[in-house]
Protein backbone atom coordinates (compact mmCIF):
# COMPACT_ATOMS: atom_id res chain seq x y z
CA UNK A 1 0.00 0.00 0.00
CA UNK A 2 1.33 3.42 -0.99
CA UNK A 3 0.38 6.18 1.44
CA UNK A 4 0.12 9.04 -1.02
CA UNK A 5 -2.40 11.71 -1.93
CA UNK A 6 -4.39 9.24 -4.03
CA UNK A 7 -4.71 6.91 -1.04
CA UNK A 8 -5.85 9.71 1.28
CA UNK A 9 -8.39 10.99 -1.25
CA UNK A 10 -9.79 7.52 -1.80
CA UNK A 11 -9.91 6.83 1.94
CA UNK A 12 -11.74 10.09 2.62
CA UNK A 13 -13.92 9.94 -0.47
CA UNK A 14 -12.96 13.51 -1.51
CA UNK A 15 -10.71 15.15 -4.08
CA UNK A 16 -7.39 16.51 -2.81
CA UNK A 17 -8.55 20.13 -2.97
CA UNK A 18 -11.31 19.44 -0.44
CA UNK A 19 -9.47 17.22 2.05
CA UNK A 20 -9.62 18.36 5.67
CA UNK A 21 -7.17 17.87 8.52
CA UNK A 22 -9.46 15.14 9.83
CA UNK A 23 -9.41 13.35 6.47
CA UNK A 24 -5.61 13.31 6.39
CA UNK A 25 -5.30 12.34 10.06
CA UNK A 26 -7.72 9.42 9.74
CA UNK A 27 -5.94 8.14 6.64
CA UNK A 28 -2.56 8.31 8.39
CA UNK A 29 -3.96 6.45 11.38
CA UNK A 30 -5.36 3.74 9.11
CA UNK A 31 -1.88 2.44 8.19
CA UNK A 32 1.13 1.34 10.28
CA UNK A 33 2.59 4.34 12.08
CA UNK A 34 6.07 3.86 10.63
CA UNK A 35 4.73 3.82 7.10
CA UNK A 36 2.57 6.89 7.78
CA UNK A 37 5.48 8.76 9.35
CA UNK A 38 7.68 8.18 6.30
CA UNK A 39 4.87 9.33 4.00
CA UNK A 40 4.23 12.67 5.74
CA UNK A 41 6.83 14.82 3.89
CA UNK A 42 5.74 13.68 0.41
CA UNK A 43 2.09 13.95 1.36
CA UNK A 44 2.63 17.49 2.59
CA UNK A 45 4.27 18.50 -0.68
CA UNK A 46 1.47 16.88 -2.68
CA UNK A 47 -1.17 18.75 -0.69
CA UNK A 48 0.69 22.01 -1.32
CA UNK A 49 0.76 21.29 -5.05
CA UNK A 50 -2.97 20.55 -4.97
CA UNK A 51 -3.64 24.00 -3.51
CA UNK A 52 -4.67 22.61 -0.13
CA UNK A 53 -1.56 22.95 2.07
CA UNK A 54 -3.29 22.74 5.47
CA UNK A 55 -0.95 24.31 8.07
CA UNK A 56 2.53 23.85 9.52
CA UNK A 57 0.99 23.29 12.96
CA UNK A 58 -1.02 20.34 11.63
CA UNK A 59 1.93 18.69 9.90
CA UNK A 60 4.14 19.15 12.96
CA UNK A 61 1.46 17.60 15.18
CA UNK A 62 1.05 14.71 12.71
CA UNK A 63 4.77 13.89 12.87
CA UNK A 64 4.82 14.17 16.66
CA UNK A 65 1.75 11.94 17.12
CA UNK A 66 2.86 9.30 14.63
CA UNK A 67 6.34 9.25 16.18
CA UNK A 68 4.75 8.77 19.60
CA UNK A 69 2.73 5.83 18.29
CA UNK A 70 5.77 4.30 16.59
CA UNK A 71 7.84 4.62 19.78
CA UNK A 72 5.08 3.20 21.93
CA UNK A 73 4.67 6.28 24.11
CA UNK A 74 1.43 7.75 22.68
CA UNK A 75 -1.70 6.70 24.56
CA UNK A 76 -5.13 6.12 23.05
CA UNK A 77 -6.16 9.39 24.67
CA UNK A 78 -3.25 11.22 23.04
CA UNK A 79 -4.29 10.00 19.61
CA UNK A 80 -7.95 10.83 20.21
CA UNK A 81 -7.09 14.36 21.33
CA UNK A 82 -4.93 14.85 18.23
CA UNK A 83 -7.76 13.68 16.03
CA UNK A 84 -10.20 16.00 17.81
CA UNK A 85 -7.73 18.88 17.38
CA UNK A 86 -8.41 18.72 13.63
CA UNK A 87 -11.55 20.64 14.55
CA UNK A 88 -14.00 18.39 12.70
CA UNK A 89 -13.77 15.12 14.64
CA UNK A 90 -16.82 14.73 16.93
CA UNK A 91 -15.83 14.42 20.57
CA UNK A 92 -16.02 10.82 21.74
CA UNK A 93 -17.52 11.80 25.11
CA UNK A 94 -19.00 15.29 25.38
CA UNK A 95 -19.30 17.52 28.43
CA UNK A 96 -22.94 16.47 28.63
CA UNK A 97 -21.83 12.80 28.82
CA UNK A 98 -23.10 11.97 25.36
CA UNK A 99 -21.06 9.08 23.96
CA UNK A 100 -20.82 8.23 20.28
CA UNK A 101 -20.81 4.47 19.56
CA UNK A 102 -17.55 3.09 18.19
CA UNK A 103 -17.30 3.53 14.42
CA UNK A 104 -17.79 -0.15 13.62
CA UNK A 105 -20.76 -0.39 15.98
CA UNK A 106 -22.84 2.57 14.75
CA UNK A 107 -26.27 1.89 13.38
CA UNK A 108 -27.79 3.77 10.44
CA UNK A 109 -29.01 6.66 12.61
CA UNK A 110 -25.70 7.15 14.44
CA UNK A 111 -23.78 6.90 11.17
CA UNK A 112 -25.97 9.50 9.48
CA UNK A 113 -25.90 11.95 12.38
CA UNK A 114 -22.16 11.54 12.92
CA UNK A 115 -21.61 12.50 9.29
CA UNK A 116 -23.96 15.46 9.68
CA UNK A 117 -22.03 16.68 12.71
CA UNK A 118 -18.74 16.37 10.83
CA UNK A 119 -20.21 18.57 8.06
CA UNK A 120 -21.50 21.02 10.68
CA UNK A 121 -18.05 21.28 12.24
CA UNK A 122 -16.44 21.73 8.84
CA UNK A 123 -18.66 24.76 8.26
CA UNK A 124 -17.60 26.24 11.59
CA UNK A 125 -13.96 25.72 10.65
CA UNK A 126 -14.59 27.36 7.27
CA UNK A 127 -16.08 30.50 8.83
CA UNK A 128 -13.33 30.65 11.43
CA UNK A 129 -15.36 29.95 14.58
CA UNK A 130 -13.40 26.75 15.21
CA UNK A 131 -9.63 27.19 14.90
CA UNK A 132 -7.75 23.87 14.48
CA UNK A 133 -4.32 25.45 14.89
CA UNK A 134 -5.31 26.81 18.29
CA UNK A 135 -6.84 23.46 19.18
CA UNK A 136 -3.67 21.55 18.39
CA UNK A 137 -1.71 24.07 20.47
CA UNK A 138 -3.94 23.26 23.46
CA UNK A 139 -5.69 26.63 23.61
CA UNK A 140 -8.40 26.35 26.30
CA UNK A 141 -10.66 29.00 24.79
CA UNK A 142 -10.58 27.34 21.38
CA UNK A 143 -11.42 24.00 22.99
CA UNK A 144 -14.34 25.60 24.81
CA UNK A 145 -15.78 26.88 21.51
CA UNK A 146 -15.21 23.49 19.84
CA UNK A 147 -17.04 21.66 22.62
CA UNK A 148 -19.85 24.21 22.86
CA UNK A 149 -20.63 23.96 19.14
CA UNK A 150 -21.04 20.20 19.44
CA UNK A 151 -23.13 20.28 22.61
CA UNK A 152 -25.46 22.80 21.02
CA UNK A 153 -25.85 20.78 17.82
CA UNK A 154 -26.50 17.54 19.70
CA UNK A 155 -29.29 19.17 21.75
CA UNK A 156 -30.93 21.15 18.91
CA UNK A 157 -33.79 19.60 16.89
CA UNK A 158 -33.06 18.98 13.23
CA UNK A 159 -35.52 20.15 10.54
CA UNK A 160 -37.20 16.73 10.72
CA UNK A 161 -37.74 17.15 14.48
CA UNK A 162 -35.15 14.67 15.69
CA UNK A 163 -32.83 15.72 18.49
CA UNK A 164 -29.47 14.14 17.54
CA UNK A 165 -28.42 13.02 21.02
CA UNK A 166 -31.83 11.46 21.71
CA UNK A 167 -32.06 9.82 18.29
CA UNK A 168 -28.66 8.16 18.68
CA UNK A 169 -29.47 7.11 22.24
CA UNK A 170 -32.74 5.53 21.18
CA UNK A 171 -31.03 3.56 18.43
CA UNK A 172 -28.33 2.34 20.83
CA UNK A 173 -30.99 1.30 23.34
CA UNK A 174 -32.93 -0.60 20.68
CA UNK A 175 -29.79 -2.46 19.65
CA UNK A 176 -28.94 -3.28 23.26
CA UNK A 177 -32.46 -4.53 23.96
CA UNK A 178 -32.40 -6.65 20.81
CA UNK A 179 -29.07 -8.18 21.79
CA UNK A 180 -30.31 -8.76 25.32
CA UNK A 181 -33.45 -10.48 24.04
CA UNK A 182 -31.38 -12.75 21.80
CA UNK A 183 -29.08 -13.72 24.66
CA UNK A 184 -32.04 -14.33 26.94
CA UNK A 185 -33.84 -16.50 24.37
CA UNK A 186 -30.70 -18.57 23.82
CA UNK A 187 -30.13 -18.96 27.57
CA UNK A 188 -33.77 -20.01 28.05
CA UNK A 189 -33.41 -22.68 25.39
CA UNK A 190 -30.25 -24.01 27.02
CA UNK A 191 -31.89 -24.03 30.45
CA UNK A 192 -34.84 -26.03 29.14
CA UNK A 193 -32.45 -28.46 27.45
CA UNK A 194 -30.68 -29.07 30.75
CA UNK A 195 -33.90 -29.43 32.74
CA UNK A 196 -35.38 -31.88 30.23
CA UNK A 197 -32.74 -34.44 31.26
CA UNK A 198 -33.36 -34.03 34.99
CA UNK A 199 -36.11 -35.44 37.22
CA UNK A 200 -38.86 -33.04 38.29
CA UNK A 201 -38.44 -32.26 42.02
CA UNK A 202 -41.49 -32.54 44.26
CA UNK A 203 -42.95 -29.31 45.58
CA UNK A 204 -41.97 -28.92 49.26
CA UNK A 205 -45.33 -27.44 50.27
CA UNK A 206 -44.45 -26.84 53.91
CA UNK A 207 -41.20 -25.04 53.09
CA UNK A 208 -42.94 -22.95 50.44
CA UNK A 209 -45.70 -21.87 52.82
CA UNK A 210 -43.20 -20.92 55.53
CA UNK A 211 -41.01 -19.02 53.05
CA UNK A 212 -44.05 -17.16 51.69
CA UNK A 213 -45.08 -16.08 55.21
CA UNK A 214 -41.59 -14.73 55.88
CA UNK A 215 -41.53 -13.09 52.48
CA UNK A 216 -44.87 -11.28 52.98
CA UNK A 217 -43.63 -9.85 56.25
CA UNK A 218 -40.28 -8.86 54.74
CA UNK A 219 -41.87 -7.12 51.74
CA UNK A 220 -43.92 -4.98 54.11
CA UNK A 221 -40.83 -3.69 55.91
CA UNK A 222 -38.87 -0.58 54.89
CA UNK A 223 -35.20 -0.76 53.99
CA UNK A 224 -32.95 -3.58 52.85
CA UNK A 225 -33.58 -6.32 51.81
CA UNK A 226 -37.32 -5.81 51.45
CA UNK A 227 -36.99 -2.74 49.23
CA UNK A 228 -34.55 -4.54 46.90
CA UNK A 229 -36.85 -7.56 46.58
CA UNK A 230 -39.83 -5.28 45.90
CA UNK A 231 -37.91 -3.46 43.19
CA UNK A 232 -36.58 -6.65 41.63
CA UNK A 233 -40.03 -8.20 41.40
CA UNK A 234 -41.91 -5.04 40.42
CA UNK A 235 -44.01 -5.15 43.58
CA UNK A 236 -43.21 -1.62 44.74
CA UNK A 237 -46.60 -0.11 45.57
CA UNK A 238 -48.43 -3.12 44.11
CA UNK A 239 -50.63 -5.59 46.01
CA UNK A 240 -48.95 -8.90 46.69
CA UNK A 241 -50.26 -12.01 44.89
CA UNK A 242 -52.51 -14.05 47.15
CA UNK A 243 -51.10 -17.34 45.90
CA UNK A 244 -47.92 -18.32 47.74
CA UNK A 245 -46.35 -20.06 44.73
CA UNK A 246 -46.98 -17.07 42.47
CA UNK A 247 -45.50 -14.66 45.02
CA UNK A 248 -42.42 -16.78 45.64
CA UNK A 249 -41.67 -17.38 41.97
CA UNK A 250 -42.21 -13.70 41.12
CA UNK A 251 -39.71 -12.54 43.71
CA UNK A 252 -37.18 -15.30 42.95
CA UNK A 253 -37.38 -14.49 39.23
CA UNK A 254 -36.83 -10.82 40.02
CA UNK A 255 -33.52 -11.59 41.71
CA UNK A 256 -32.27 -13.14 38.46
CA UNK A 257 -33.80 -10.43 36.26
CA UNK A 258 -34.70 -7.20 38.13
CA UNK A 259 -37.65 -5.44 36.56
CA UNK A 260 -37.25 -1.98 38.11
CA UNK A 261 -34.99 0.33 40.10
CA UNK A 262 -35.59 1.79 43.54
CA UNK A 263 -38.27 4.46 43.29
CA UNK A 264 -37.02 7.01 45.81
CA UNK A 265 -34.61 8.85 43.50
CA UNK A 266 -33.79 11.50 46.11
CA UNK A 267 -32.38 8.84 48.42
CA UNK A 268 -31.19 6.25 45.91
CA UNK A 269 -29.44 7.73 42.89
CA UNK A 270 -28.35 4.56 41.12
CA UNK A 271 -27.02 6.64 38.22
CA UNK A 272 -24.78 8.91 40.34
CA UNK A 273 -21.37 7.45 39.49
CA UNK A 274 -19.54 9.97 41.65
CA UNK A 275 -21.51 9.25 44.80
CA UNK A 276 -21.11 6.30 47.14
CA UNK A 277 -23.72 3.63 46.44
CA UNK A 278 -26.06 2.61 49.21
CA UNK A 279 -26.40 -1.05 50.12
CA UNK A 280 -29.61 -1.21 48.11
CA UNK A 281 -28.17 0.40 44.99
CA UNK A 282 -25.02 -1.70 45.20
CA UNK A 283 -27.17 -4.83 45.38
CA UNK A 284 -29.21 -3.84 42.33
CA UNK A 285 -26.07 -2.89 40.42
CA UNK A 286 -24.59 -6.33 41.11
CA UNK A 287 -27.77 -8.18 40.13
CA UNK A 288 -27.99 -6.26 36.85
CA UNK A 289 -24.35 -7.07 36.07
CA UNK A 290 -24.60 -10.87 36.26
CA UNK A 291 -24.60 -12.36 32.76
CA UNK A 292 -27.14 -14.86 31.46
CA UNK A 293 -24.34 -17.39 31.09
CA UNK A 294 -23.44 -17.14 34.78
CA UNK A 295 -27.03 -17.65 35.86
CA UNK A 296 -27.40 -20.60 33.49
CA UNK A 297 -24.21 -22.28 34.67
CA UNK A 298 -25.11 -21.74 38.33
CA UNK A 299 -28.69 -22.95 38.23
CA UNK A 300 -27.89 -25.89 35.93
CA UNK A 301 -25.14 -27.06 38.28
CA UNK A 302 -27.32 -26.73 41.38
CA UNK A 303 -30.25 -28.47 39.69
CA UNK A 304 -28.04 -31.42 38.76
CA UNK A 305 -26.57 -31.75 42.26
CA UNK A 306 -29.76 -31.29 44.27
CA UNK A 307 -30.41 -30.32 47.90
CA UNK A 308 -27.44 -30.28 50.24
CA UNK A 309 -24.93 -28.87 47.76
CA UNK A 310 -22.98 -25.82 48.87
CA UNK A 311 -24.14 -22.65 47.06
CA UNK A 312 -21.81 -20.08 48.59
CA UNK A 313 -20.45 -17.31 46.36
CA UNK A 314 -17.05 -19.00 46.28
CA UNK A 315 -18.58 -22.32 45.23
CA UNK A 316 -20.81 -20.66 42.62
CA UNK A 317 -17.79 -18.95 41.04
CA UNK A 318 -16.09 -22.33 40.74
CA UNK A 319 -19.25 -23.95 39.31
CA UNK A 320 -19.41 -21.26 36.64
CA UNK A 321 -15.72 -21.67 35.79
CA UNK A 322 -16.08 -25.48 35.47
CA UNK A 323 -19.43 -25.48 33.66
CA UNK A 324 -19.85 -27.36 30.39
CA UNK A 325 -23.12 -25.54 29.72
CA UNK A 326 -21.50 -22.23 28.78
CA UNK A 327 -18.56 -21.22 26.63
CA UNK A 328 -16.50 -18.92 28.81
CA UNK A 329 -12.84 -18.80 29.79
CA UNK A 330 -12.38 -18.07 33.49
CA UNK A 331 -8.76 -19.07 33.99
CA UNK A 332 -7.94 -15.59 35.21
CA UNK A 333 -8.27 -15.39 39.02
CA UNK A 334 -9.82 -11.95 38.60
CA UNK A 335 -12.73 -13.50 36.68
CA UNK A 336 -13.40 -15.90 39.53
CA UNK A 337 -13.19 -13.06 42.03
CA UNK A 338 -15.63 -10.94 40.02
CA UNK A 339 -18.19 -13.73 39.81
CA UNK A 340 -17.79 -14.45 43.50
CA UNK A 341 -18.27 -10.77 44.37
CA UNK A 342 -21.44 -10.48 42.27
CA UNK A 343 -23.01 -13.58 43.84
CA UNK A 344 -22.18 -12.26 47.29
CA UNK A 345 -25.22 -10.07 46.67
CA UNK A 346 -27.37 -12.99 45.51
CA UNK A 347 -26.94 -15.48 48.33
CA UNK A 348 -28.36 -13.25 51.12
CA UNK A 349 -31.47 -12.70 49.01
CA UNK A 350 -31.69 -16.42 48.33
CA UNK A 351 -31.49 -17.01 52.07
CA UNK A 352 -34.51 -14.74 52.60
CA UNK A 353 -36.41 -16.79 50.02
CA UNK A 354 -35.39 -20.10 51.56
CA UNK A 355 -33.42 -21.13 48.46
CA UNK A 356 -30.36 -21.66 50.63
CA UNK A 357 -30.10 -22.06 54.38
CA UNK A 358 -27.94 -20.15 56.85
CA UNK A 359 -24.91 -22.21 55.77
CA UNK A 360 -25.48 -21.31 52.08
CA UNK A 361 -26.57 -24.89 51.34
CA UNK A 362 -29.25 -25.49 48.68
CA UNK A 363 -32.59 -26.46 50.21
CA UNK A 364 -35.32 -28.69 48.74
CA UNK A 365 -37.29 -25.48 48.09
CA UNK A 366 -34.35 -24.02 46.21
CA UNK A 367 -33.90 -27.21 44.21
CA UNK A 368 -37.57 -27.16 43.23
CA UNK A 369 -37.99 -23.44 42.63
CA UNK A 370 -34.69 -22.03 41.40
CA UNK A 371 -34.92 -23.52 37.87
CA UNK A 372 -38.59 -22.52 37.65
CA UNK A 373 -37.86 -18.96 38.72
CA UNK A 374 -35.06 -18.63 36.17
CA UNK A 375 -37.28 -19.99 33.42
CA UNK A 376 -39.93 -17.51 34.43
CA UNK A 377 -37.43 -14.63 34.43
CA UNK A 378 -36.34 -15.40 30.87
CA UNK A 379 -39.70 -16.29 29.36
CA UNK A 380 -41.41 -13.66 27.17
CA UNK A 381 -44.39 -12.09 28.83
Amino acid sequence: MTVDLGFVSEYAGRPAAHLTRRDVARALLAVPSGQALVAVPDLRRAMLAAGNPLSAAFWDSAKATLAGIENGVATVGDVQRWLEATGTEPILITRGYFVWPEEGERGPVATELHERLVAHLEEHVRIGEIDPDRLVAGDAEAREVYERVQDHWLATPLPDGRVPSSAVGEEVDEELFATWDEEEAFALGELRRVLADLPEPDLPSGELAAAARRLRALLAEPGYPGNVLRACSGLEGEPLPEDDTELWLMVAAGVASPVSDLQDEDEHQFWDLEGELSQEDAALAALCTIHHADWLATVAALARRGPGVLASPERIARLVAESDDIDVDMDDPEDLETTETLFTTVTPLWRELGIVDDRAVLTPLGWWGLPKSLERAWSPE
